[in-house]
C-alpha cells in the first residue's frame, strides 16, 4: 500500500497544504454571495472525489475524472471570467509596499501613528444636512488600495473637503450629483465616479443601486464608503462589503477615525 505513504508529512508538505488552503479561502471569498459560489463548491467536491479515486487505486474512474480535470481548466476560465477579472484587478490596484502597511504589520519600528488628515467635522456636518434634506450621496474613502482605475470613469478633481463643497457637489440640480466622489487625505480626487455594482445575493431588496455600488467597491478594495439614501435620508457606513452599524454621529466619527487613521 504505497499510497498510504501520503500520510508521511514533511514540513514542506505542511507549508504546501497551508498555501493551498489560503488560496482556496480567498477564492471562496471572491465568489461568495455570487452565483459562482455553487460552481466553486462543485469543483472542489469534484476534485476531492478525483483524488480519493486515485488514492484508492480506482484506475478507470480516476482516469475518466482526470481527463475532465485536464480539459476543464479552459472551461473554468470562461465560467469564472468575471471573477478572475475582479481578482486580477484587486491585485493590480493593491499597494503592498505602502508605508501604512509596513507600520501596521511591522509595528516594531515604534513610530508614532500619523494623525487623521480628513476633516471629519466638516464631513459629518455635510452628511447630516444632506440626510435631513434627503439628498443622495456616495463618498468613497481611499485607503491602501489605489482607486486610480476608477477615476477614469468620472472627472478628476483636487478639491479640499469642506461642508459647503460636499453639499454643492451632491445638490440635486448639480451636474456633479450623479455618481460617487473619491476622497483621500482630505482632498476630493474625483467626482461623478461610476462604481462597480455588487452582485451579492445577500443585499436586501430595499437597498437600491447606490448602496449596491457602495458595497461593490468595498468588496473589491479596502475602501470604506458613506452612503446617504435619497429615499429615506438614512446614513449608511459600508466596509468590506457589509453594513457597519453605528448608534449616532459620534459613533460614526469613531469608526471613520479608526479606519482612516494610519
Amino acid at each position: 500500500m504505497d499510497k498510504i505513504n501520503f500520510l508521511d508529512f514533511t514540513f514542506i508538505d505542511i507549508v504546501d497544504i497551508l498555501l493551498v488552503a489560503l488560496l482556496l479561502f480567498y477564492a471562496y471569498r471572491l465568489v461568495k454571495g455570487t452565483v459562482a459560489i455553487n460552481i466553486f463548491i462543485g469543483i472542489v467536491i469534484f476534485y476531492v472525489i478525483w483524488k480519493l479515486t486515485d488514492i484508492l487505486n480506482l484506475d478507470v474512474l480516476s482516469n475518466i475524472l482526470g481527463k475532465f480535470i485536464s480539459v476543464g481548466f479552459f472551461a473554468l476560465i470562461v465560467v469564472f471570467q468575471q471573477e478572475i477579472r475582479k481578482f486580477l484587478l484587486l491585485i493590480g490596484s493593491t499597494n503592498f509596499a505602502s508605508r501604512r502597511n509596513v507600520i501596521r504589520y511591522f509595528n516594531f519600528l515604534n513610530q508614532d501613528q500619523e494623525s487623521l488628515k480628513i476633516d471629519l467635522t466638516a464631513l459629518l456636518s455635510a452628511c447630516n444636512k444632506m440626510a435631513n434634506e434627503k439628498t443622495g450621496a456616495i463618498i468613497v474613502f481611499e485607503r491602501e488600495n489605489s482607486l486610480d482605475f476608477l477615476q477614469n470613469t468620472g472627472d478628476d478633481a483636487n478639491i479640499e473637503v469642506s461642508a459647503q463643497i460636499l453639499e454643492t457637489i451632491f445638490f440635486k440640480n448639480s451636474p456633479l450629483h450623479d455618481g460617487a466622489i473619491i476622497v483621500k487625505n482630505n482632498f476630493i480626487k474625483a467626482t461623478r465616479v461610476v462604481l462597480p455594482v455588487s452582485e451579492s445575493t445577500y443585499v436586501p431588496s430595499r437597498f437600491g443601486l447606490r448602496h449596491r455600488a457602495a458595497i461593490g467597491i468595498s468588496e473589491k478594495t479596502d475602501a470604506v464608503v458613506v452612503v446617504i439614501s435619497e429615499q429615506t435620508g438614512k446614513i449608511s457606513y459600508i466596509k468590506d462589503g457589509t453594513f457597519c452599524k453605528f448608534k449616532n454621529a459620534e459613533d460614526l466619527r469613531r469608526m471613520l477615525t479608526e479606519d482612516l487613521s494610519v
